[in-house]
């Protein structure tokens, strides 16, 4: 087969007319080209599974009444509090995983177009994010798909709400194409290399580029004094990126302190983890500010996209408050107050609850649920279906007169030993 220059192969290695075998100076990770493209496809996905979940999810807890009694009817199960801080904040995330997905399409054409010139520098970024975000959106799908279930209750359970088998089909993306924790290790060694060369002059760029800010983010105290504050978007940007900072160079720290590297890095695995989330984390909420800053058409649609853009990372603020807290990027008193706005906030979502996921322009057979249908009709259908079971094509199971009516009746024949 005879290879000429602009083959794809030539760019990573060659073999001169003597034979030899020459290894040139590409990023290795250049080989990973299509894992790289299926990870973005991936982050992508995200959005969607979670998306249909929460329609179901939404739909039915404005469908189900319990409880309570207003006017002789019992109340929505989507106006309990406790319904809204489970299920406000995965609506929150599949519009974020929406908006940090297009991002990341952006962001792999624009590799492809540098590769194409030669120009290999923002590949590693491109890994870094691509390995980064497949973790924390599959990892966060898989369990919002569950925590959709249990918001349903018992009906969640159901063959017929089309959870069960979304679950099932979606949680193996949190194994392939690269195990969630492994790739967070590979996001760490980015961030570990990162700060390493922040004193040579090398500034960073990017996703990393709130690293050249690092002896600010190490020093800055949060200014918010009033729960209002917090929907201030250069205050949640800077917290964010004070904690994903100072928690990189802490652990770049303790690993400096290992005489070997490699063994430092497996001993502090766990800990270089918990500062990869935080540094993707970041990313995703910097993307949806970006989104929500952004000139969108409709009226009052940009206003609620940025409650869900406050919903998103303020729940996350709270999620992790302890990390919040331990990098002293935010004080206890500031957290209380970011939890009283996200409780503000879920009562601003809730008018518009239902809109909100019949945006995502769902149709009844895609979301394949009797539970998220569009008019509502639940119960009758979920009756319709019950009859539909095996179990119920005849009005006497099969077995009852030879097992279960002879114990009811006391005809019972005892063994001869």
């Amino acid at each position: 087969m005879l290879l000429t220059s602009s083959c794809d192969c030539l760019r990573v290695s060659q073999v001169t007319r003597e034979g030899k075998f020459m290894q040139s100076d590409v990023p290795r990770q250049l080989v990973y080209g299509t894992m790289v493209f299926v990870r973005q496809t991936i982050v992508a996905d995200a959005s969607c599974a979670l998306s249909r979940a929460v329609c179901i999810a939404t739909r039915y807890s404005a469908v189900r009444r319990q409880f309570g009694s207003q006017n002789g009817l019992e109340t929505q199960v989507i106006d309990y509090k406790t319904q809204q801080s489970r299920l406000f904040p995965l609506m929150a995330s599949a519009y974020a995983f929406r908006f940090v997905g297009e991002w990341l399409t952006w962001l792999y054409k624009d590799v492809t177009q540098r590769l194409q010139a030669n120009d290999f520098s923002t590949l590693p970024e491109a890994h870094a994010c691509t390995a980064g975000l497949k973790s924390l959106t599959t990892s966060a799908t898989a369990d919002g798909i569950e925590e959709c279930r249990k918001l349903c209750g018992g009906h969640g359970y159901l063959c017929s709400s089309g959870l069960p088998e979304l679950f099932a089909v979606y949680v193996p993306a949190c194994t392939y194409e690269g195990d969630n924790f492994v790739l967070l290790l590979q996001v760490a060694r980015f961030l570990m290399k990162t700060v390493s060369q922040l004193g040579s002059g090398k500034k960073p760029v990017g996703t990393v580029g709130y690293m050249g800010r690092i002896e600010h983010l190490m020093q800055c105290r949060c200014d918010v004094q009033r729960a209002e504050d917090w929907l201030k978007p250069s205050a949640i940007l800077e917290a964010f990126e004070a904690r994903a900072a100072r928690m990189s160079v802490a652990r770049a720290e303790n690993l400096s302190k290992f005489a070997n590297s490699e063994e430092g890095f497996a001993e502090l695995s766990a800990d270089l983890v918990e500062a990869a989330v935080a540094h993707c984390q970041l990313i995703i909420v910097s993307k949806f500010i970006e989104k929500v800053q952004q000139d969108i058409p409709g009226k009052g649609v940009k206003h609620q996209l940025e409650v869900l853009c406050n919903v998103y990372a303020l729940f996350l603020l709270h999620k992790h408050q302890g990390e919040f807290l331990a990098t002293s990027c935010i004080t206890p008193k500031q957290a209380s107050l970011a939890n009283d706005q996200l409780r503000t906030l879920y009562s601003q979502v809730r008018p518009n609850a239902i809109s909100l996921v019949d945006a995502f322009n769902y149709t009844d057979h895609y979301l394949g649920s009797i539970l998220g249908r569009y008019d509502g009709n639940v119960y009758p259908k979920l009756y319709e279906a019950a009859w539909k079971d095996p179990l119920n094509d005849s009005v006497v199971p099969d077995g009852y007169h030879e097992y279960i009516r002879p114990i009811l009746k006391q005809q019972l024949r005892t063994a001869k030993l």
